[in-house]
């Protein structure tokens, strides 16, 4: 059975934050609260989490799109390629904030991303999971958790998620109610960029 943690996203609890990250040194799965959708994730450096959020959501981790969440934009450059200034104008304007940004990956990724060309990055405008991420001190692989009901895409209450992912998961974190319309993607390794996902971040910012 999961673990269930309430933490306050204006102040989240320390003590409680070093739970959570002791479950993900551990190779535990976490589901938390971004600034979009609630998601799942566990540690990068942790191949036995990874292959397991893999098993779950029913893919090769080789040839997953899980994306790295990240505490800020200097946590960058072990990831990805050096980007030119324009990009980065563009990252510090739109993060932390509802977007994944898909861009070219570095050489020196982690071991079961080596062959991706390119990476999805969060930086989500949620306390929680950033002070998770800084104590953690790498980043996360996430995913979001899709609900079957076509209507609903996203389960949004905490106590529903626990529920359904209660033999699935290690922990999860009630954050509040979460949103039910995921992040804007945006591919910035292609000239111009290329919306790939209309989603809750505005596409005026660019």
């Amino acid at each position: 059975m999961a673990e269930f943690i309430k933490l306050f996203n204006e102040n989240p609890n320390p003590k409680q934050i070093k739970q959570v990250v002791e479950v993900l040194r551990r190779g535990g799965l976490v589901i938390y609260p971004t600034d979009t959708v609630y998601g799942l994730g566990c540690d990068i450096t942790n191949i036995k989490a990874l292959e397991r959020i893999a098993r779950i959501k029913g893919v090769k981790l080789e040839k997953s799109n899980f994306s790295f969440i990240c505490h800020d934009l200097s946590d960058l450059s072990d990831y990805i390629k050096q980007i030119d200034t324009a990009t980065f104008k563009i990252l510090k304007r739109a993060l932390p904030g509802p977007y994944t940004f898909i861009l070219p990956g570095a050489k020196s990724l982690p071991h079961p991303f080596k062959k991706r060309k390119t990476v999805g990055i969060r930086i989500p405008d949620n306390n929680i999971t950033l002070e998770i991420v800084r104590q953690l001190g790498n980043p996360l692989v996430s995913t979001s958790i899709r609900d079957e009901d076509e209507i609903l895409e996203y389960t949004t209450d905490p106590e529903l998620i626990l529920e359904k992912w209660d033999n699935l998961v290690d922990l999860v974190i009630d954050g509040g109610y979460g949103d039910n319309e995921a992040s804007t993607v945006i591919d910035l390794s292609l000239e111009p960029p290329e919306i790939v996902r209309q989603g809750k971040g505005s596409i005026e910012i660019f």
